[in-house]
């Protein structure tokens, strides 16, 4: 992506350095990556340039990941107002893809009064487990003392078998079958505490849900998990202005090619328009 727009840093009100890729032309559109994802790893390089044909395209690297700069605590409204910053970059308001636990992140940003007018949610996973919300107590103390001690690669495995469920032979050939992808989750191993932190305070769905007026489109893949059918539905009935759409073939891995048509057609639907308006 470095090469197709302008690179460009903003600082937070924290004194955090955010940096961001500035591409396309058109109305102002903020890309929130989920866990492990970032400028240079993940789908925002493939969905940025579709999007850009129609959007200026925002796509930046959360705090601690990439070439963005961190804190040595973290909060979900540090996080909030890297997103605000970036909403004053782009001219007051825009509006946000946030994709996976960025979609817990771009709800956040919207039930704080950050100007984001719209908002496509790709499988914001809000799980349940037997009826209840999935608490992550347990599994953040894990992380934390798995890169405290040096060993990222565990953190990463751990997340990836025992938090989001993919099959422990698959993530165990990984290092080999996904050399690069490896060793870029390997950098953002301590921020996988933050994606975290922002699933288990359900709040904005539930009583600050009536903060959260903008148009929504909760979009999940017909192929995903139940669990994860399940929090797009959740998530849309808990908000009082969002819809679901499921994409046949689809499932978690977002692709880029299956999206960008839904989220260009939504963005530009005379409904959501007068809606934000």
């Amino acid at each position: 992506m470095k090469s197709m727009g302008e690179n460009r840093t903003v600082t937070s009100q924290d004194g955090t350095t955010i940096a961001y890729t500035k591409l396309g032309s058109g109305p102002p559109l903020i890309l929130v990556d989920g866990a492990f994802c970032y400028r240079e790893n993940g789908p925002a390089g493939q969905l940025a340039p579709l999007l850009a044909k129609q959007f200026t395209v925002f796509a930046y690297d959360r705090r601690g990941r990439g070439s963005s700069g961190d804190a040595p605590l973290y909060a979900i409204e540090r996080e909030v107002e890297d997103l605000r910053a970036l909403v004053k970059e782009a001219g007051g308001s825009a509006v946000a893809v946030g994709v996976s636990s960025g979609g817990a992140l771009a709800l956040e940003a919207a039930a704080r009064d950050v100007s984001l007018t719209r908002l496509v949610l790709y499988e914001p996973p809000y799980i349940e487990q037997d009826g209840q919300p999935r608490s992550y107590g347990a599994q953040k103390k894990h992380l934390h003392d798995l890169v405290s001690a040096g060993d990222r690669a565990g953190a990463v495995r751990y997340f990836l078998s025992s938090i989001y469920g993919a099959p422990r032979a698959f993530v165990a050939l990984m290092p080999i079958l996904m050399r690069s992808s490896w060793k870029k989750n390997l950098t953002v191993a301590h921020t996988l505490t933050y994606d975290l932190t922002l699933l288990e305070d359900r709040s904005v769905l539930g009583e600050r849900s009536a903060l959260v007026t903008v148009p929504i489109l909760v979009v999940g893949g017909e192929n995903s998990p139940l669990p994860l059918k399940d929090a797009v539905a959740a998530v849309a009935r808990a908000l009082p202005n969002a819809r679901t759409v499921y994409l046949k073939g689809q499932d978690h891995n977002l692709s880029a090619p299956a999206v960008a048509p839904v989220v260009i057609e939504f963005f530009n639907s005379p409904q959501a328009a007068r809606a934000a308006g």
